[in-house]
């Protein structure tokens, strides 16, 4: 047996310590759930007049949210002709690996955004991502090393936005078939052709002990497929039009599904001039003799904005509308509870951190409010970036670090 010397017993508490110290893992697209739910935010007794600046490092142009496992954070962007995977130390910014390949660059009415959209996923020892124009990569985490890469040459046509998940031995991706990658071999343990690849991203869900894959497609459909095997379990017809109406990522609580399909760019009810009104639907996923099937509980005519995925919490429904406001919504009933008045960005992420929400918008501001159901209360509000914001921020402890659309990856710090 090896001897313990006071020194390596030192150094291994102040290991634990330190890993302790960083809280759960945000692995992939809206957290370890996609839910958003933020663990381990200290709120602070009183909000200071501005954030503290720790650190800041270029991980390449585009929309993708950083994702961290443990103390290392992992950003996906667009450096030239390249797509890069950057690592990065969470506690100083400093670069661990990098991993790069020559890429499509985006072209036509899409090219307002020409970095990456995709978040990556990581899990398993492995960080997945999905390029703009359907290249699929799996890296080792600890080194980077590539363990496979697919071409699918794959793409909707305002490019790749949906992101990948990691679960059970696969890498799940929507690339014109939604793909179950196995992430040792890259091999596709099976497929589901159903309707063509979304912009928005697919989330797990449990119902009566079977792991279900829920995900938009391009038909606007909302689908559920086993993630075991990819066999189709429920579907329901979605309202909207055009990629609003299969932008946004389900929302799951428990055997709820809720989502949100805009009809376009701004007016009432997400009635766009692009197409037509939009709606949000609560279904009831049940277990039934022959399969699964989804209940409709309500459907109303308001939407989130075209890029935002509200949040669930305490059956509640908290987002940004097409008209860029905050609004609230009674899960139970769908019914407006209250709507804020000042306009936002055009996207929007609200986190769940507990007493408090915290809200990232593409106008480059840090929103911290009430998770209240009868008004809108603000408590503080932080510029954080030069350039837009458009990805979800990593929340932990005291520290939000925030990825903006110009290639930067910062870290702030409550004091």
């Amino acid at each position: 047996m090896k001897k313990l010397t006071l020194t390596s017993i030192l150094a291994s508490v102040v290991f634990l310590l330190g890993t302790a110290s960083w809280g759960e893992d945000w692995p992939q697209w809206r957290g370890p759930h996609r839910d958003n739910k933020v663990v381990g935010f200290t709120v602070p007794k009183d909000w200071p007049k501005e954030l503290t600046k720790k650190w800041q490092v270029s991980v390449g142009i585009g929309e993708s949210s950083p994702v961290m496992l443990g103390s290392k954070i992992y950003a996906f962007g667009r450096e030239g002709n390249d797509e890069v995977t950057t690592c990065v130390d969470a506690q100083t910014g400093k670069e661990l690996w990098k991993d790069k390949y020559s890429a499509d660059a985006v072209k036509g009415p899409a090219a307002r955004f020409p970095g990456t959209r995709s978040t990556p996923a990581a899990g398993e020892g492995k960080i997945c991502t999905l390029g703009v124009a359907g290249v699929v990569s799996c890296l080792d985490a600890a080194t980077g090393k590539v363990v496979w890469r697919k071409d699918t040459k794959s793409k909707p046509g305002f490019y790749t936005s949906t992101s990948p998940i990691v679960a059970d031995g696969k890498c799940i991706v929507y690339v014109g078939t939604l793909t179950a990658f196995d992430l040792s071999s890259g091999e596709a343990k099976w497929t589901w052709s159903g309707g063509g690849a979304p912009y928005g991203s697919p989330v797990l869900m449990t119902v009566a002990g079977t792991k279900q894959v829920v995900t938009p497609t391009q038909s606007n459909n909302l689908a559920s497929v086993g993630l075991a095997d990819g066999k189709l379990l429920w579907q329901v017809k979605l309202d909207g039009s055009g990629y609003f109406g299969n932008y946004s990522t389900p929302l799951v609580a428990g055997d709820k599904v809720f989502y949100s399909s805009g009809g376009g760019r701004g007016g009432k009810g997400g009635k766009g001039a692009k197409g037509g009104a939009g709606s949000t639907v609560a279904l009831k996923i049940d277990k039934k003799d022959d399969g699964f099937a989804a209940t409709e509980l309500w459907k109303k005519p308001f939407t989130a904005a075209g890029y935002h995925t509200p949040l669930f919490k305490d059956d509640a429904i908290f987002g940004v509308s097409p008209a860029r406001t905050f609004f609230c919504v009674d899960a139970k009933t769908g019914e407006e509870l209250w709507k804020d008045k000042t306009p936002r960005g055009e996207c929007g992420s609200i986190l769940d951190a507990g007493a408090v929400l915290l809200s990232l918008t593409s106008d480059s501001k840090l929103v911290a409010f009430e998770p209240s159901k009868k008004e809108y209360k603000e408590l503080a509000k932080y510029t954080v970036s030069s350039s837009e914001t458009w990805s979800v921020p990593i929340v932990v402890g005291n520290r939000i670090y925030v990825r903006d659309k110009g290639g930067s990856l910062t870290l702030w710090t409550i004091e």
